[in-house]
C-alpha cells in the first residue's frame, strides 16, 4: 500500500510539471459547459417550458452535472501507457515490483483528485455569476445509486482506455490516432456530454444501452436526477457491471498477448 501511496503523491505532483496541458484541459471544459449553458438557457427561455421530459433546472443541473462526473470519470494519466510501450519505457515498470494496472489507476486517482478540485472551484464560480435553475437531489437511495455507478464509470473508462493504449503494442505509430478515436469522438458523443441521450429515438437510445458508453456519464447524472429509479437503476448498475467484467478480462488478455509481441524499442 505505502509504495502505491507514494506512486500518487509522485504523480500529484507531475500534474504541475506541464502546466499548459492541464490549463487548456480546465479551459476546454469550461468552454463547453459554458455553450451549453447558454444554448440550453436560450431553449428554455419560456418559464415553466418542458423539453423531452427536463424542465430548465434538470436540464442545468445535468450541463453542470457532465463538468463534474467528467473531471472524475475521463481525467486520466493513463493516455500516456500508448506512449510508453511505444518508446520502451514499458520495460523499466517490468522490472519494479509493482502491479503495472494497480501503478497507472493510482496514477489515474491522483489526476482525478485535482481535475475534481479545480472542477469543484469552476462550478462555484460559474454557478455564482450564472446563478442558474439546479436541481438538488436529497433521496438518499438515488444519492448510493449515483456513487455506485460513478464508481464503475471510473472503471469502465480506466479498462476502455487501457484496452485502446495496448493497441501500441502491434501498431505504435497510430495508437494515439486509435485512443483519440475512442475517447473524443466515440465516448465524448456516447456517452452523453454533448447532450443527454434520451432526446433521441427510444429505438436508438434502448441500443445505446446496451453499450458500455452511457454508463460513463450519462447514466450516473440520470440516477443523480431521480430520472432512473428502482429496478431501472439496479438493472443498468448490473448491466454496467457486466460491462465491466467483459472489459477487465479483455483488457488483461490483451495484455498479455501484448507482452509476447513487446519489442522494448528505444530501449
Amino acid at each position: 500500500m505505502k509504495k502505491y501511496l507514494s506512486v500518487f503523491r509522485i504523480s500529484f505532483a507531475q500534474e504541475f510539471a506541464y502546466r499548459l496541458n492541464f490549463i487548456m484541459w480546465r479551459v476546454r471544459n469550461v468552454m463547453q459547459i459554458l455553450l451549453l449553458f447558454f444554448l440550453w438557457t436560450t431553449v428554455f427561455s419560456e418559464s415553466g417550458r418542458t423539453i423531452f421530459g427536463y424542465n430548465k433546472g434538470e436540464i442545468l443541473t445535468y450541463v453542470f452535472g457532465v463538468l463534474i462526473v467528467r473531471a472524475i470519470v475521463f481525467s486520466a494519466r493513463a493516455v500516456d501507457v500508448a506512449g510508453e510501450i511505444s518508446t520502451g519505457d514499458l520495460t523499466i515498470l517490468l522490472l519494479k515490483p509493482i502491479n503495472y494496472f494497480k501503478y497507472w489507476l493510482t496514477r489515474d486517482i491522483s489526476s482525478k483528485a485535482l481535475n475534481l478540485a479545480f472542477a469543484t472551484v469552476e462550478i462555484t464560480i460559474l454557478f455564482s455569476l450564472l446563478r442558474p435553475q439546479f436541481f438538488f437531489q436529497t433521496n438518499g437511495y438515488s444519492l448510493l445509486g449515483f456513487g455506485i455507478s460513478l464508481i464503475i464509470a471510473i472503471l469502465l473508462f480506466f479498462s476502455i482506455l487501457m484496452t485502446t493504449n495496448f493497441v501500441a503494442f502491434w501498431a505504435p505509430q497510430v495508437a494515439w490516432g486509435a485512443q483519440f478515436f475512442v475517447i473524443v469522438v466515440i465516448a465524448d458523443f456516447l456517452a452523453g456530454v454533448l447532450f443527454p441521450l434520451d432526446i433521441l429515438p427510444s429505438v436508438v437510445q434502448k441500443i445505446l444501452l446496451f453499450t458500455p458508453f452511457p454508463y460513463l456519464i450519462f447514466f450516473p447524472i440520470q440516477v443523480y436526477l431521480g430520472k432512473i429509479i428502482g429496478g431501472a437503476m439496479w438493472g443498468g448498475i448490473l448491466i454496467s457491471i457486466i460491462w465491466l467484467s467483459i472489459l477487465l478480462a479483455l483488457t488483461n488478455k490483451v495484455w498479455h498477448r501484448g507482452l509476447l509481441v513487446y519489442r522494448a524499442e528505444g530501449r
